[in-house]
């Protein structure tokens, strides 16, 4: 499934590890382990770049300033707004791919009315959780980092969302759920997006693949009696699309249950970059 509709956000080109993008008016080169084929050109020599993220031998790296450009700034997704900052460890505080899920999440709220209640665990700078309050939807935004919770705060601000439309929690996403469930709060829709590896309450290291499906199963309880969907993202290489269609139909009611790659497509040779998977389950 294909990101197509950014105005503000564009993919230039492709290769060699790494990726060309335009977000609003500065120009980013950032390494990328999919674009493992070969470039149109040298990416670093583009003309109008502003800055190239270089990795480190002892790990992490650095932002490299070509030209100068702000220090934040801001982009838009239809009447969405959001903060751009480049950040360590290559992020920019947003995933444009995942725009796609947006709109999907957002039509189903819309049609949906009444304000449903919807749940994003790890919600990062909150573009999923901003588009569904625009959308009508009371959304509970929950993520261990504090900063990213206040980046969602913002975001939401610049989008003008209802003033109750979001709330805000710093917590660990299973003990959140954990204790959601035992106080018999139900959510209308529930969307995850967890990082492929992280740490447990003892601080020991835990993967993915090896959590995901209690994860899911734990959450899916918090859902009501009437839902409207369950979303996973994952951009763990080896959890395909068809991973999560068999988790969600394994641990959520009989519903219409679907998993797609989500792709980005580049300005050139018209070649699509994969952006991970993402696997929905609907009413």
């Amino acid at each position: 499934m294909q990101t197509d509709k950014w105005k503000d956000y564009e993919l230039i080109a492709t290769g060699n590890g790494e990726k060309l993008e335009r977000w609003g008016d500065v120009i980013l080169l950032r390494p990328d382990p999919q674009a493992i084929w070969p470039a149109p050109f040298d990416l670093s020599r583009y003309h109008g770049l502003n800055a190239r993220y270089v990795r480190s031998s002892s790990g992490g790296g650095r932002w490299d300033v070509l030209r100068p450009f702000p220090n934040e700034w801001t982009i838009s997704y239809g009447d969405l707004r959001f903060l751009i900052k480049p950040m360590g460890f290559k992020h920019t505080g947003l995933f444009p791919e995942q725009a796609y899920n947006w709109d999907v999440m957002s039509a189903l709220v819309r049609a949906a009315g009444d304000r449903p209640k919807v749940l994003n665990l790890f919600g990062y700078t909150g573009g999923a959780s901003v588009a569904l309050a625009a959308a009508g939807a009371r959304v509970t935004h929950v993520d261990a980092a504090k900063n990213m919770v206040e980046r969602c705060r913002r975001n939401a601000e610049l989008s003008e969302c209802p003033s109750d439309g979001i709330r805000y929690i710093v917590d660990d996403c299973n003990k959140f759920v954990a204790r959601e469930k035992r106080r018999g709060n139900v959510y209308d829709g529930i969307l995850m997006d967890p990082p492929s590896y992280g740490r447990g309450p003892n601080g020991e290291m835990w993967r993915l693949e090896d959590n995901v499906c209690d994860l899911v199963a734990a959450a899916a309880e918090l859902l009501s009696d009437c839902p409207l969907f369950f979303l996973i993202n994952s951009y763990t290489t080896g959890l395909q699309p068809t991973v999560l269609e068999n988790i969600l139909r394994v641990s959520l009611p009989e519903g219409r249950v679907r998993a797609y790659e989500l792709t980005l497509p580049t300005s050139d040779r018209g070649i699509s970059l994969p952006c991970g998977c993402t696997g929905v389950w609907e009413r």
